[in-house]
């Protein structure tokens, strides 16, 4: 990767300091918006996003927030692109680096957006792989402590669900951040085993592997799932299905978790299965809220990466 260029492609790539200084930021930028003050530091800028994957918040996210900087931006669905006539990854990412001055990656493989940085002289930000979902993370923690102060340390977070790229993420970050994180996963679909051991091995946090959702969101401060099957894996969804649903973050499985433990869902949810309605709407999710944070974080981390504030 070229040397001295901001790329953000997986939370283990910045260290503690930095992932609470972009959170912090998020908090200043969400409270500039709310008050209507108007901060346009990327004018003259353009964000360019390439996305093979569907999106609803992640796009119109990044989207809001770059036009909200002051700046603009190209979308380019990735069939529109010379990328999907065989043109190599390397000599788009260098064109593009001509054009733009940072780009958003959305695809499948975390190896396409790890070769398209190392190529690139403009800031890569990974706007979800496979493996990784570095953005989503940080809103999700900023939602976290607005609801429960910025002291993690002494909460009990619970993973309930697939070992996927979000459950992924949470590892990396309890243990850069350094909270207790407990993921209940079935049998055949854990986390990545690397990710999982190398977060172990830095945390000094509990981190811990279960089958059992009750044992993880026992005395629970916060509780996180995710849709079963992700994108990619529609061909698995029914059979999904059987084996996730004892997994399912319902009223029934909430009433082990702390009165005022809170949950969160990264969206879209398909009601009645990860999660119920009732659950969904009640008093003690946070969605919405952390839907919105997406922009905002957006904004800190477009700002960080094309060092609008340095």
């Amino acid at each position: 990767m070229n040397k001295g260029v901001r790329h953000y492609l997986q939370v283990a790539d910045l260290e503690r300091e930095a992932l609470l200084s972009l959170i912090d930021r998020a908090m200043e930028l969400k409270e500039l918006h709310g008050q209507g003050i108007s901060y346009m530091p990327a004018k003259g800028k353009v964000l360019g996003m390439i996305f093979e994957k569907a999106s609803t918040r992640t796009r119109v996210s990044f989207e809001a927030a770059m036009y909200q900087l002051g700046g603009s931006v190209s979308f380019m669905a990735k069939k529109d692109l010379q990328l999907d006539r065989g043109e190599p990854l390397k000599d788009t990412a260098r064109v593009l680096s001509r054009y733009l001055d940072c780009i958003v990656i959305r695809t499948y493989g975390q190896n396409m957006v790890e070769e398209f940085a190392r190529w690139s002289d403009i800031p890569v930000i990974n706007g979800l792989t496979d493996s990784h979902h570095p953005c989503q993370i940080l809103s999700d923690v900023m939602t976290v402590m607005e609801n429960k102060g910025k002291d993690l340390s002494s909460l009990k977070v619970a993973w309930v669900g697939d070992g996927n790229n979000m459950a992924q993420s949470w590892i990396q970050a309890a243990a850069r951040i350094g909270f207790p994180l407990y993921l209940a996963c079935p049998k055949g679909y854990e986390p990545d085993e690397g990710i999982m051991a190398a977060a172990q091995k830095e945390t000094r946090f509990p981190l811990e592997l279960l089958r059992d959702p009750v044992e993880a969101v026992k005395d629970a401060d916060v509780i996180n799932t995710d849709v079963w099957a992700s994108m990619g894996q529609e061909d698995e969804a029914e059979e999904r299905k059987k084996v996730f649903t004892p997994y399912q973050v319902n009223q029934e499985l909430l009433k082990h978790a702390k009165p005022d433990c809170i949950v969160l869902h990264c969206l879209p949810a398909y009601r009645g299965q990860e999660i119920t309605d009732e659950v969904l709407e009640g008093p003690q999710s946070v969605a919405w809220d952390q839907a919105e944070n997406k922009m905002h974080l957006h904004k800190a981390v477009l700002e960080w990466a094309m060092g609008l504030r340095d």
